[in-house]
C-alpha cells in the first residue's frame, strides 16, 4: 500500500473525445502543445510533477532568501555532501543547467561524450557545447522481452575499445537509471568496471544521477552482492565511484524545481562556478529560492526510504501487469519511474516512417485523455530535409512516466482500461507525418498530421517546414 495519507486533492479534467480531437489537431498532434486543462491523466514526465511531503512543505517555510551564503544553501550542501561525497556542490535550477555548465567547462569542440544512453536534452547540451555523442548500451538491452536484470548497463567491451582508440573522449556519462534505454537499472558491478576503465585512461567519469535512488533500490533487489543493503548506502557507493554528477532533483529530489552539479576536481569546479555565476546565479543559490533549496534537501533525505521506493516500484509493476493483461507488452523487467510500452508490436500496420510510437501515444490521449511520451523514431530517428524518416529508431516505445505520490491504483487501472480498448482494434489507429520540425529537440516543437493508408485524414497536405529557433537582435 501507499506509505502515506492524502492531505490535499486537486480536481482533474474530464473531457470528451470530440474535445480532445479538436484540441489535439489545434496543437499539431504534439502532446507538448496540450495544456493542463486538456489532460485527464498526465504521464508525460515524472520530472517536477510529484507531490511534496508535509516535511518538505515545512522545510520550505524555513527557507532563507539571503542572496549569498544563505542558511538554506548550507542545509542543502550538507545533505548533498553526505550523500555524494563530492567536495564541490553547486545548486542549479534543474538538471539540464548542470549539463550545460559541465559540458561547456569540460568538453572541447569535437570531443566525444560516451554514455550508456544520452537522453534528449543531454544530447542537445553535448552538441551545443561542440561535443559529439556516442551511445554504448549493453547488448542485452536489445532484447525487450528478456528478464535480464541490468539492461541499463554500458557495453564495457565497446567502452574499453573507445577509450583505447584514437578518438578524443572528453567524458563518460553513466545514466542511472537508463531513461532512454527503457528505464532499466545499471548494476554496481557495471558502474565499478566503467569507473576503473575511465581512471585507467584518465577520462572523467560522471553520473547522470536524476534517478539515483530508484537505481539503488533495483540494485538491492536484483544484484546478489547488495541484497540486504539499504538504498542509501548503495547510492553513496555509486556516487563515490564517479568523479562527479549532474542530477535533476525534479526526479529523485521529489521537488518541482531544482538540480545539482557535484564535482571533486578543483580546477574543473572553478570553471563551472564561473559559468554558474554568469548564467544561473551566485554559487550558493544557483537560480533557486531558499525555500527550493530546503525542499530539495528534505527530498534527498526522503527519497531513499525503502517503504517509499518499494511502493513506487510496486505501482509501476502493477501498471505494467495490467497493460500486459490488456494485450499490450512493455519492456521487461519493469523499472521504477515508468512503463515502456512496445508500440511496434501492438501496431505492426504502422511503419516507422509513420511514427508508430507517436501513433500509440496519440491514441492514448484521444481515447482517454492520457498524455505520455513517445520514445521511438520521432524522438530518435534521423529525418531528411523534407521531413521523411531516413534511419528509424531501434524500437518504437511509449513511455508512461509515473509522477511521485500523485496517482492511485484506480488511476493506473483507468490507463490499463484505455489501453485494452485500443488493443481490441489496433488496426484503427492511424499513423502520422511531420509537417514542421526543428533541427534539434524535435519532439518538443514539431507539428504533425494524421495519415491513414497513406492519405491525410483531414485538410490539404502542407509542405514540410524546417523550423529554426527564433533569433533576436541584441
Amino acid at each position: 500500500m501507499e506509505p502515506y495519507r492524502i492531505k490535499v486533492v486537486e480536481p482533474i479534467p474530464i473531457t470528451t473525445r470530440d474535445y480532445r480531437e479538436r484540441r489535439y489537431a489545434e496543437g499539431g498532434y504534439n502532446q507538448f502543445n496540450l495544456t493542463a486543462d486538456d489532460v485527464t491523466i498526465d504521464l508525460l514526465s515524472d520530472s517536477g510533477t510529484g507531490a511534496l511531503s508535509a516535511e518538505q512543505q515545512a522545510a520550505g517555510m524555513r527557507g532563507d532568501e539571503t542572496y549569498a551564503g544563505a542558511r538554506s544553501f548550507s542545509r542543502f550542501r550538507d545533505v548533498a555532501e553526505e550523500l555524494t561525497g563530492y567536495r564541490y556542490i553547486f545548486p542549479v535550477h534543474q538538471g539540464r543547467a548542470a549539463e550545460r555548465i559541465l559540458f561547456n567547462a569540460l568538453l572541447k569542440p569535437g570531443q566525444i561524450s560516451i554514455s550508456n544512453t544520452h537522453f534528449d536534452t543531454t544530447r542537445a547540451n553535448v552538441e551545443l557545447a561542440g561535443g559529439v555523442v556516442r551511445d554504448l548500451p549493453c547488448p542485452l538491452a536489445a532484447d525487450l522481452d528478456s528478464d535480464e536484470p541490468f539492461k541499463g548497463d554500458i557495453d564495457l567491451v565497446a567502452l574499453e575499445a573507445a577509450l583505447s582508440g584514437p578518438d578524443d573522449v572528453g567524458l563518460v556519462l553513466m545514466t542511472i537509471t537508463n531513461n532512454g534505454g527503457g528505464g532499466q537499472p545499471v548494476s554496481m558491478a557495471n558502474i565499478q568496471a566503467a569507473s576503473a576503465l575511465c581512471r585507467r585512461h584518465g577520462v572523467p567519469f560522471i553520473l547522470d544521477a536524476a534517478r539515483f535512488a530508484e537505481n539503488a533500490w533495483l540494485v538491492t533487489q536484483r544484484e546478489e552482492k547488495y541484497r540486504g543493503h539499504s538504498p542509501r548506502d548503495v547510492a553513496k557507493l555509486a556516487f563515490r565511484l564517479a568523479d562527479g554528477c549532474v542530477a535533476s532533483l525534479k526526479k529523485d529530489g521529489i521537488v518541482h524545481i531544482g538540480g545539482l552539479l557535484g564535482l571533486n576536481d578543483e580546477e574543473l569546479a572553478k570553471r563551472c562556478e564561473l559559468l554558474l555565476i554568469a548564467t544561473e546565479g551566485f554559487r550558493t543559490y544557483g537560480g533557486l529560492s531558499g525555500r527550493d533549496l530546503d525542499m530539495c534537501a528534505q527530498g534527498l533525505m526522503e527519497v531513499t526510504d525503502p517503504l517509499y521506493l518499494r511502493e513506487r516500484a510496486d505501482a509501476t509493476a502493477y501498471l505494467a501487469e495490467c497493460a500486459r493483461e490488456a494485450g499490450v507488452d512493455s519492456v521487461t523487467p519493469t523499472g521504477v519511474h515508468a512503463v515502456y510500452l512496445n508500440a511496434g508490436r501492438l501496431l505492426p500496420h504502422i511503419p516507422p516512417h509513420r511514427f508508430t510510437g507517436h501513433a500509440l501515444a496519440s491514441e492514448l490521449y484521444l481515447a482517454g485523455g492520457i498524455r505520455c511520451a513517445e520514445l521511438g523514431s520521432l524522438y530518435l530517428g534521423e529525418i531528411d530535409e523534407s521531413g521523411e524518416l531516413i534511419t528509424p529508431a531501434p524500437f518504437e516505445l511509449v513511455r508512461l512516466a509515473i509522477p511521485r505520490r500523485v496517482y492511485t491504483r484506480s488511476h493506473l487501472e483507468y490507463v490499463a482500461e484505455t489501453l485494452a480498448g485500443i488493443a481490441k482494434n489496433p488496426e484503427q489507429v492511424p499513423g502520422y507525418r511531420l509537417t514542421e520540425a526543428p533541427a534539434m529537440l524535435r519532439p518538443f516543437r514539431c507539428r504533425l498530421e494524421q495519415v491513414r493508408d497513406g492519405v491525410v485524414t483531414a485538410g490539404p497536405t502542407p509542405a514540410f517546414r524546417r523550423s529554426e529557433p527564433r533569433r533576436t537582435t541584441p
